[in-house]
């Protein structure tokens, strides 16, 4: 079984226990290893796959509630009908951003110092989710790529369950600006007409041209996206770029957060040291 797939198995687990006993609207998608699916209470109160406080914000905030209402593509055809007539990709317990709109959109998250002292920002910043970096090509236009999450200076790519960071032709990347400036591609890990993580290395070259600071958030249980991401900083150049690019898992996130936001991700996502340490164990 691959990491992915072992964590698309033990995020559903969790979630499965977690909706029942909360006793939260559900269902699971078609399959031999199903994932489950939340739906929002009618009166639109409470959603399953959020914390109660997080989603609180979020209905709160016009830009925020529009990330809610991204149609899950595969919906209607992995799962069942539900009343609301389609189903929604931050619906599923495998979203990775219904897990980063959890933990930034908590009131408290990014006043804790904790948490912001992790990602190296300042308290008190508001999060802009999927923010559109302008990115120079060699033809003086511009490639508008869709970060995850914009916090003052900090770029944050964020992934879960994903496969990988995806793969491009080469002369798609050649096509930018600063590409040369950037990196050694000898290094890239590549096939004969592609680069591999491609998603990366366009938001190592949004952070260059910002001059910005860029973190990868991925799980502990996700080795395989760990070293796709030194592979990557390997070949990065400017020095002063390498000390502006990290990375952070969801578990070390998850022990920073507040004590009710935290218990929230260790019942539902298996987050945090002791749910992390005994999924290892049992592994």
């Amino acid at each position: 079984m691959s990491f992915a797939a072992a964590l698309r198995r033990d995020l559903a687990d969790c979630a499965r226990k977690y909706a029942l006993a909360e006793a939260l609207p559900h269902c699971l998608s078609y399959g031999e290893a199903p994932i489950i699916c939340f739906e929002p209470y009618h009166d639109n109160s409470r959603h399953g796959n959020f914390f109660p406080a997080s989603y609180k914000a979020i209905c709160a905030d016009p830009a925020w509630q529009r990330r809610l209402a991204k149609v899950h593509t595969l919906g209607h055809r992995a799962l069942p009908a539900t009343d609301r007539g389609r189903w929604m990709e931050l619906d599923s317990c495998t979203s990775s951003d219904a897990l980063l709109m959890n933990i930034f959109c908590h009131p408290g998250a990014l006043r804790d110092r904790k948490v912001c002292a992790l990602l190296g920002v300042e308290p008190g910043l508001s999060p802009c989710f999927g923010y559109r970096a302008r990115v120079p090509l060699t033809n003086g236009r511009f490639d508008r790529t869709e970060v995850d999450l914009l916090l003052g200076n900090l770029l944050v790519e964020a992934k879960l369950t994903e496969s990988d960071f995806q793969s491009a032709p080469k002369r798609a990347l050649q096509a930018y600006r600063d590409f040369d400036k950037v990196f050694d591609s000898s290094q890239f890990p590549q096939t004969g007409d592609n680069y591999l993580s491609y998603q990366l290395l366009r938001n190592v070259l949004a952070a260059f041209a910002l001059q910005c600071s860029f973190c990868v958030l991925v799980d502990a249980r996700r080795p395989d996206l760990v070293d796709a991401w030194y592979a990557v900083m390997r070949c990065v150049k400017p020095v002063e770029l390498r000390t502006e690019l990290r990375i952070s898992t969801w578990q070390e996130v998850a022990d920073s957060a507040p004590l009710g936001l935290r218990t929230f991700l260790a019942k539902k996502y298996g987050l945090g040291r002791e749910r992390f340490e005994e999924s290892f164990a049992t592994a």
